[in-house]
Order: structure tokens, then sequence, then C-alpha cells
């Protein structure tokens, strides 16, 4: 009897069973980006604005992204293509020189960009709510996948020099700002703080569509799960590798980690 096929690299021996139809997304277009946000305004929080307003200058530490919103908009011109507004909150944090004080405020960085999208005009019903629901698939769905960015460098300058505060208006989801331990200075209250930032993100467009697809068999997995019962601790301690790399340093980096060296 032949060797099941598991999922991985597939064997030239391996033989097909069936062509199969799966629901899935399709990805129609797709885009890397690599921004440097040269001088992005930092909203501080209350107490590191009064920091802020006695500092020398402010050191780079760290920059979180907390959310990204994605909206999308047909192209009027250009059947197919679409424009998707891409907002990117960050949690920046900093420490002001000389006075070795932590600052930590919220960045917003806003970025468009244009991919085809295909077109659709399908609407599809679901029994899966007890609410009849109707979802409307004239849009393709963007994705965004990223990670944390690098904070680069970091600024402060007085307020009469530059331009007035970019936030002011600006409707900021509550999620956002319960991030933070204190309220957000949004206004011209002082001193400004700024921040360039790196940012690695992938974005996409996707469809739910039909595909048929080769099965070789259904997936089952051939591994046992682990586990010991709560009288005998040690049988679950005694199937866990030791951590070596805990106690070594790596003679190299890893590439998932390359990414924040320069080049």
């Amino acid at each position: 009897m032949a060797d099941r096929v598991v999922p991985g690299p597939v064997d030239a021996a391996a033989v097909i069973h069936e062509a199969v139809s799966i629901n899935t997304r399709k990805i129609f277009d797709s885009c890397r980006d690599k921004d440097c946000v040269d001088d992005l305004r930092v909203y501080p929080i209350v107490s590191s604005q009064a920091v802020i307003d006695s500092a020398m200058s402010i050191r780079p530490r760290s920059a979180e992204l907390l959310y990204t919103a994605l909206n999308v908009e047909p192209i009027s011109f250009n059947r197919g293509y679409y424009t998707i507004d891409c907002t990117y909150f960050y949690r920046v944090t900093g420490e002001a020189f000389p006075s070795a004080q932590t600052v930590k405020g919220l960045a917003i960085f806003d970025k468009r960009v244009m991919l085809f999208g295909s077109e659709g005009s399908a609407m599809t019903f679901s029994s899966e709510t007890t609410v009849p629901t109707v979802v409307n698939e004239d849009l393709p769905i963007a994705v965004l996948n990223a990670v944390d960015p690098i904070a680069l460098h970091m600024k402060v300058v007085d307020a009469d020099v530059t331009p007035l505060a970019e936030a002011e208006g600006r409707v900021i989801p509550e999620f956002i700002l319960s991030a933070f331990p204190e309220a957000l200075v949004l206004t011209d209250a002082g001193r400004r703080w700024y921040a360039t930032i790196g940012q690695f993100s992938i974005v996409r467009l996707e469809r739910d569509t039909q595909l048929l697809i080769p099965a070789y068999d259904y997936s089952l997995p051939d591994k046992e799960c682990p586990g010991s019962t709560p009288d005998d601790p040690c049988e679950l301690f005694s199937r866990i590798n030791f951590p070596v790399e805990e106690f070594f340093p790596p003679d190299s980096v890893t590439e998932s980690t390359e990414y924040r060296s320069m080049v």
C-alpha cells in the first residue's frame, strides 16, 4: 500500500484521488512597501509633555504598531482598480535628554495604495447567524501584513516654527486611546515631538471565489498530542527539549530579525 500523502512537498509518485471544489479568498493583487516616514508628529501623554518642554533632545527607544485601519474605494476611471487608504496607529517611546525620563505618545501615519481587485456584484447570504444577513461582494477585501516599525530618529522643536497640529479634529478610536496610561495632548500645548519611523508592510486585495484543486487524501495528523496526567507533571517536563539557545548567545541572527539591521 502506498504511503499516505501528508502536507508539504509532494512526491512525483503521489496519486491525485479527485478534484475538489473549495471556497476561499483569491489574491488578485498585492504590493510590498518599505516606508521611511520622516518627521512624523508624535502626540505625547500628559505627563510626557512637561518632560518634552524641558528636554534638549529625545533618543529613540521603540515604536509599536497598535492597529491599521483600511478603507477600500473603487476608482471610477479605471475599472477593477481600487484605492486602499491605510491609517497606521503607533505607540512611540523615547528617552528625554538630559533627564533620561521615558516619554510616550501616539503617532499616526496615512498612506494610499492602488491595486487591482477585479469586479463583482453577487450578494452572499449565510445561515451562520440567526438574523438574516447579506454580504455585498461588490468591494474586494483589503488585507495588510506588517511588523513593528523601527524607530530611527526623534527630535523636539518649538511649536511656533511648525504647522498646526495634524490630529486636531481627527477621530481616534477609543481602543487606541485606552492603549495609553494617560490622556494624549492633541493640541499645541508646548514643544512638539517628531519621530522618523521605518515600516515594512504588505498590502493585498482578495475576493471570495471557488477554486478547483487536486485532492490527495483527507488531512489526518500523524503526530500525537503531547500531554500528561495531573498526577505526573514530570512526564510532561521530560518531553520538553533542553533550551540550549537560552544559555548561549547565537552565532548569527536569523533571517526573521535581520531586517532590523542596517544595510
